[in-house]
């Protein structure tokens, strides 16, 4: 039997300029008392993390702030931050404040302050024992200062795994947030880069949860086995496809002009319609190929982020391979690719399986992504270990349009070397 049920949850939303100073309220009205804010150091640097903290004080909450959320989350980051928690704790309640690095630091405090355990019994399989939580979590309210992750949507938290130079993740539904606060003034202080990288992380959670397996086309499921990612499906559509019309309306102008507080407004609501699209349907192959992409990287250091350590950051490493992997699923469903394309950029002409890659680089060439996979350092030496490490993110291979083996992946990394 084909399944014939497909799921649909997302948090609470609150989304305009101002809203992030309505967080105490929301707590205080959970009953909640402690309460600890998680961030990054370039975040804290804004001064939107102390403010926030003070208006939460503002309704008699007891705020412990935690700055020390690493870009691009390793298990050892994650490790000292629950540590931090577990020393400072009990707390009632967790308040992300930052990207999609500091949402889901805060959702493993969360998972490993209320569990037993450690990261690696929590990690997907294969890399780790992809155990489910035993105990209820703390209510999270995620408020995200860039555009681009989904993380306040989403039941995931991403990770690199140092000694196995991996980036894997922790996927359940708990992991959720309970709130996602998008308040787009936040993101006024984003980087260029940090805004063309994380736009690029809209654009691929729209894409491949649109382009992602039909939910209908997987093997019936009892309800015990249903996983958060269940394909593409009609509410999921909806959200996917706003999120790509508003992209083509805004993305090049908040990458041209960070002070547009029109474009920056757009941006995050289509962050939060792709969140909540490709929450529910999932990505499949640009994903599972950024995560080696980002794990393996040597040297590459992009402007706007911190340059103290090489990074490819997840939206760009998402980009890197997404023209060559779209051509690859192209044949899988025609119709979809084309009319993700003509969201993109209306008057595209041609019906074949380079519309899709060609409106994507020009965009990438536009807002200065870099040119490929060779850009960033890699190049065709090193294709076998980013396969492999592609093939052991088979959650999300598994809602790709068409199966994906080991020569497919090959071809979408060589591919990928150069776009333009």
């Amino acid at each position: 039997m084909t399944e014939t049920v497909f799921t649909y949850a997302s948090p609470a939303l609150k989304f305009g300029s101002g809203a992030s100073a309505e967080i105490g309220h929301d707590l205080a009205g959970w009953g909640a008392r402690r309460v600890l804010l998680v961030t990054d150091p370039g975040v804290a640097a804004t001064g939107h993390p102390a403010r926030i903290a003070e208006q939460m004080a503002g309704f008699d909450l007891d705020v412990t702030t935690y700055d020390g959320a690493r870009v691009e989350p390793t298990d050892e980051s994650l490790d000292a931050a629950i540590a931090f928690a577990r020393d400072a704790g009990p707390f009632d309640a967790i308040v992300a404040v930052g990207g999609g690095s500091a949402i889901d630091t805060a959702k493993a405090v969360n998972l490993l302050t209320t569990n037993p355990g450690e990261l690696m019994d929590y990690i997907n399989a294969p890399v780790g024992k992809a155990r489910a939580p035993i105990n209820p979590l703390l209510p999270l309210v995620a408020v995200p200062t860039t555009t681009g992750t989904g993380s306040e949507s989403t039941t995931i938290c991403v990770l690199d795994v140092l000694a196995l130079k991996v980036k894997t993740g922790i996927s359940h539904a708990l992991l959720r947030p309970r709130l996602a606060v998008v308040d787009p003034s936040l993101t006024l202080t984003q980087p260029t880069m940090v805004t063309a990288a994380s736009g690029m992380d809209i654009l691929c959670h729209a894409l491949e949860s649109y382009t992602a397996r039909w939910y209908a086309d997987f093997d019936a499921k009892r309800p015990e086995q249903r996983v958060p990612y269940c394909g593409a499906n009609p509410v999921a559509d909806v959200w996917s496809e706003k999120a790509l019309s508003m992209l083509a309306a805004s993305f090049r102008a908040a990458v041209r002009d960070g002070s547009d507080t029109v474009a920056r407004e757009q941006m995050a609501l289509a962050a939060t319609f792709a969140g909540l699209g490709f929450g529910n349907a999932g990505v499949h192959i640009p994903h599972a190929n950024a995560y080696p992409i980002a794990g393996r990287v040597r040297t590459f250091r992009p402007e706007g982020y911190p340059d103290d350590e090489a990074i490819v950051p997840h939206g760009m490493a998402v980009s890197l391979t997404a023209p060559e992997a779209f051509r690859f699923t192209f044949d899988a469903a025609p119709e979809r690719h084309l009319h993700a394309a003509r969201l993109l950029e209306p008057d595209v002409p041609g019906a074949g399986p380079d519309v899709l890659p060609g409106v994507l680089a020009r965009l990438m060439r536009d807002i200065g992504i870099p040119n490929g996979l060779g850009e960033v350092g890699y190049g065709e030496g090193d294709v076998g270990d980013l396969v492999a490490g592609s093939l052991q993110q088979q959650r999300l291979l598994a809602t790709a349009p068409k199966p994906v083996t080991d020569e497919d992946l090959e071809a979408v990394f060589l591919g990928s070397m150069e776009h333009w």
